[in-house]
């Protein structure tokens, strides 16, 4: 299994600036030893919005499913304990 490894905000900028500033992914794969989808990623979310945070980058329509699939997991695990419990009241 990979291990992801954590790059602090001010690196990424740094490499999001660089590639910006015309550097190529081979050479800041080879001087920095990041992957090509990170580079790529780093690089969009720096020139959309500056920040390098899943939830600051994401569409409004991306926030409501992740709201809506939050509550619907919830309201599953209301519904499951309600059955339980359900099922306990019947045995007495």
């Amino acid at each position: 299994m990979k291990h992801q490894k954590d790059y602090t905000d001010e690196f990424r900028e740094q490499i999001a600036k660089l590639k910006l500033s015309g550097k190529s992914n081979e050479e800041l794969i080879k001087t920095y030893g990041i992957s090509r989808t990170s580079i790529d990623t780093w690089t969009r979310m720096y020139k959309s919005t500056g920040s390098f945070r899943e939830k600051d980058n994401m569409s409004e329509l991306e926030k409501e499913v992740k709201v809506l699939r939050e509550e619907n997991r919830r309201l599953r695990m209301e519904s499951d304990i309600l059955k339980q419990a359900a099922l306990i009241m019947a045995r007495r």
